[in-house]
């Protein structure tokens, strides 16, 4: 735990990539459940900072 904090502190890709992927996995989880209106209703904001996060944290160092 202690790794994957120093790594988000010293903005190391590995640790980035994995918040990024759960922020979009978290808005595909959003969208596809049918019972909570406004997790639906942000679930494309969310997915689509994952995405743009994702794009971003590619390009820090190992």
């Amino acid at each position: 735990m202690s790794a994957f904090i120093d790594g988000l502190l010293r903005f190391r890709r590995g640790p980035w990539e994995m918040v990024a992927s759960l922020l979009i996995a978290l808005g595909v989880i959003m969208l596809m459940q049918p019972y909570v209106l406004w997790a639906f209703t942000y679930s494309f904001i969310v997915t689509l900072i994952g995405t743009l996060m994702f794009i971003v944290v590619s390009h820090f160092p190992e």
